[in-house]
């Protein structure tokens, strides 16, 4: 546990690479420079949230889903801290009322064709910040010891997960997802059809149907 560091994630590369284990868990009170995907900045202040980064070895076969089995996770042991159900946004975002709760950044490290490790950050606003109007937060009175308590097992299972995602869990993302049946932007135009097994961005254009597997989803 730190009081402060820049990024939670820049902490567990390094311990990793001095050797530290599976299921090694960096926590701080407070990120000055915690980010998300494409260099964007995750706002992180003391108190406010749980902010974490684990130190994994998962199926390497499986990485490109990782980041969506952990929104998923994270989704089902938070909701009992919502007020209502928690959305996933395609490919790392978890939303509540259509403004942003948490995010998941995941980062491996190779060596040639090996995969060395991977760190899972992840980011939750326990208290929205009053800054931030499109931020949300759990209900009131909402501990981050007791987030963390259920989050970190949650994270962790997800992790262990191998091969495409199964037909329960499409399904369970299709139940959650905030921006099926909506017109996109980005990566491409059209409108959102969910997910594929593979992890894919589903976006029917026109009369095609388009699987796009990198990039950001920005909606209209």
């Amino acid at each position: 546990m730190f009081e402060r560091v820049g990024s939670t994630l820049d902490v567990a590369h390094g311990r990793a690479a001095a050797g530290a284990p599976t299921g090694t868990l960096v926590i701080a009170h407070e990120q000055t420079a915690g980010r998300g995907r494409n260099g964007r900045r995750w706002s992180s202040a003391r108190g406010h949230g749980v902010w974490l980064t684990l130190i994994e070895h998962p199926d390497p076969g499986a990485l490109d889903l990782l980041a969506l089995r952990i929104g998923m996770a994270a989704a089902r042991a938070l909701e009992p801290f919502a007020a209502t159900s928690i959305g996933v946004k395609w490919p790392n975002d978890l939303y509540l009322d259509h403004r942003k709760l948490a995010g998941t950044l995941v980062e491996a490290r190779w060596r040639e064709a090996a995969l060395e490790w991977v760190a899972v950050g992840f980011g939750v606003n326990v208290l929205a910040a009053t800054d931030q109007p499109n931020a949300a937060g759990l209900t009131a009175n909402t501990l981050r010891l007791d987030v963390l308590t259920v989050l970190v097992p949650a994270l962790r299972a997800a992790t262990k997960a191998t091969g495409p995602l199964t037909q329960d869990e499409v399904a369970e993302y299709d139940s959650r997802d905030m921006a099926r049946g909506r017109r996109c932007t980005e990566p491409v135009r059209g409108i959102v059809r969910g997910i594929s097994a593979t992890g894919s961005l589903v976006v029917e254009r026109g009369d095609a149907i388009v699987e796009v597997r990198s990039g950001s989803l920005v909606l209209e």
